[in-house]
């Protein structure tokens, strides 16, 4: 899952991304309104965590402009005001959900993963290919049964190669999502990260290399 999180509280903002990525997901962070615009303009985001009261273009305009366009992407929005109102307002900017501060991070985990399992192509919390399970929401993966000991980054890889169902996925769609706007395109990471998930999994092999395409899971070789 990749997300964008915005919110002119430095500090909050990094938190939350530091707590994001240790769950595999990749996340960018700015702080106001118009680089928030900007990455999403850029980049295909499964949510925003948008603060609602940024300088510049606020959360609002941001959301607005999200529900306007066809990108797909879940907003959360975050806001000090806890009145009915403010919610009611909020939702109807065209926000998935809204989340009152202050809150506790892993009920906003919960929150990003709900509106990341309703993003286009719909998919299960639960994923269940060529006898690898993986538990998005406990952030767990097991082969045969038995648990796999995989980084942060192992994880989102498996995870992003299981939602395709079988379609070969590019190494530049794994740099895409599985990892944040800082990611060097010309880095061999995508071929490393790929060979450790392989020794990880163990035999018999499921990731299979489709020559000059990419990677997909598929049946035991």
């Amino acid at each position: 899952m990749r997300v964008l999180v915005a919110d002119d509280e430095r500090l909050l903002a990094d938190m939350i991304a530091q707590g994001l990525r240790r769950l595999a997901m990749a996340v960018d962070v700015c702080y106001d309104g118009d680089g928030a615009l900007e990455r999403i303009g850029v980049n295909r985001y499964d949510v925003a965590v948008l603060d609602r009261d940024m300088p510049g273009q606020t959360g609002d305009e941001v959301c607005r402009s999200i529900a306007h366009s066809d990108v797909g992407t879940r907003v959360l929005l975050l806001t000090a005001a806890a009145g009915i109102r403010d919610r009611v307002e909020g939702l109807g900017l065209g926000a998935d959900d809204y989340l009152t501060k202050p809150f506790a991070f892993a009920e906003l985990v919960a929150r990003v993963q709900a509106l990341g399992r309703r993003s286009a192509p719909a998919v299960p919390p639960v994923l269940d290919q060529q006898g690898v399970v993986l538990d998005v929401a406990r952030h767990t993966a097991l082969r045969d049964g038995r648990p796999l000991n995989l980084s942060p980054k192992e994880f989102a890889v498996l995870h992003v190669l299981m939602r395709a169902g079988g379609q070969v996925v590019s190494a530049e769609e794994l740099l895409e999502q599985a990892w944040d706007e800082y990611a060097d395109p010309f880095t061999n990471v995508v071929r490393v990260t790929v060979m450790t998930l392989r020794k990880k999994l163990g035999e018999p092999q499921i990731i299979q290399t489709v020559p000059r395409a990419g990677y997909r899971i598929g049946p035991a070789a």
